[in-house]
């Protein structure tokens, strides 16, 4: 049976990610940084359920629990599937440089690595949206957790987007390369300042 990465404890992760391995890498590591903010989420509106204070807000809190552990399980596969998609891009850099089918294969499998971390940066910003609606209906003795889940989506956000980057600029910079990038590029502007809004306002705010 092949091996999952999200399988392994964390430990023994992290003792990969500081390999020669290749994989899990800087992709791998963003996707579950990612997952950890979804499940701080959901975290956070587990230990909110059942409180007659929050009654009001139980079916909300269910929908956006729902939704965050959606984001969460969909981060933990695309922890596994940048690491399936960068054996082939190992493996077209391997070929002869005088392999006619070098270049088209070289640019094929960058074109795929890009996917996944692409994904990563939609479910990050799902998972900012979701730690907003969650910071409203919350206990406040949960603010800090959901503050620490907006810090870690906001940097699992700019680190796949690195690795989208980092795989486009060996592209020809068409008219597919330039809409990878500027998908990127709005995703960084809107999200980052909405998800470091959020943990101003919650760590100036005084626990209740």
């Amino acid at each position: 049976m092949e091996e999952r990465l999200t399988e392994l404890s964390c430990e023994e992760f992290a003792d990969r990610l500081a390999s020669s391995d290749g994989v899990p890498g800087g992709g791998g590591a963003a996707a579950l940084a990612g997952s950890l903010a979804a499940a701080l989420c959901s975290m956070a509106g587990a230990l909110t359920v059942g409180k007659p204070r929050y009654a009001a807000v139980e079916g909300a809190l269910a929908s956006v629990m729902e939704d965050a552990e959606d984001v969460r399980f969909r981060l933990l596969e695309l922890v596994e599937d940048d690491a399936t998609g960068f054996s082939p891009l190992l493996e077209a850099y391997a070929l002869p440089r005088d392999d006619p089918r070098r270049r088209a294969t070289i640019e094929a499998a960058t074109r795929d690595a890009c996917m996944a971390p692409l994904a990563m940066m939609g479910e990050c910003c799902r998972a900012i949206v979701l730690l907003e609606e969650m910071s409203g209906i919350c206990s406040r003795l949960l603010v800090s957790d959901v503050a620490c889940g907006a810090v870690l989506a906001a940097a699992a956000l700019q680190a796949a987007s690195v690795n989208v980057y980092v795989n486009t600029d060996g592209l020809p910079h068409d008219d597919t390369t330039a809409s990878i990038e500027s998908a990127c590029a709005e995703m960084l502007d809107e999200f980052v300042p909405r998800a470091r809004a959020l943990v101003r306002r919650h760590a100036e705010r005084s626990v209740r």
